[in-house]
């Protein structure tokens, strides 16, 4: 029989709830609301693993940093924001956010969104605005059915508008292009 946490006293706030659920559980809490995922669909893997790929290399290449796919916890404060992004790259200069808890403890430097049917408005708004509080430098929105990616920088303390593009990232943080 497999081991089995035993839960001595229930949990009191909505952190407690998502450090408790199970490994994998593709699960986010956002200003102290959690909020569940189905599986993703397959195209949305297919980009994922595309644009990972590229990113992997070229960040491996280059020795510029790491990059890690869901489900990977990123706690951008420790008492309500805890968020699993599809992708996310952690420059060498901004490593101590990581090297210390195994997850990530802080703002990534970039994170790419591959959106789900149901999940447009929560990357769009809700996912967005959380990035800009915790200033994540570059942010990245993949629709898998128009293959539209639309970018923002972070520029004193607010997103701006990249420009829109079809079946590729272009990523000013890292002065590159990323084809899916």
């Amino acid at each position: 029989m497999p081991d089995q946490e035993i839960i001595i006293s229930p949990p009191r706030t909505v952190m407690e709830v998502f450090r408790m659920l199970p490994e994998g559980t593709l699960a986010e809490v956002i200003e102290n609301t959690l909020y569940l995922s189905p599986t993703p669909i397959k195209e949305h893997q297919r980009i994922l693993l595309k644009l990972s790929t590229q990113l992997y290399l070229f960040v491996t290449e280059n020795d510029l940093g790491e990059i890690f796919c869901a489900p990977f916890d990123v706690f951008l404060d420790e008492n309500s924001n805890a968020v699993q992004p599809d992708l996310l790259f952690i420059s060498k200069e901004n490593n101590e956010i990581i090297e210390k808890f195994q997850t990530v403890h802080g703002a990534p430097d970039l994170i790419i969104e591959i959106l789900s049917p149901g999940n447009k408005r929560h990357d769009h708004v809700t996912q967005k605005n959380l990035c800009e509080k915790f200033g994540v430098k570059e942010y990245w929105i993949v629709d898998p059915e128009s293959k539209r990616a639309i970018g923002y920088t972070l520029q004193a303390g607010a997103f701006i508008s990249l420009s829109e593009f079809m079946g590729k990232i272009k990523s000013p943080l890292l002065q590159h292009e990323f084809l899916f």
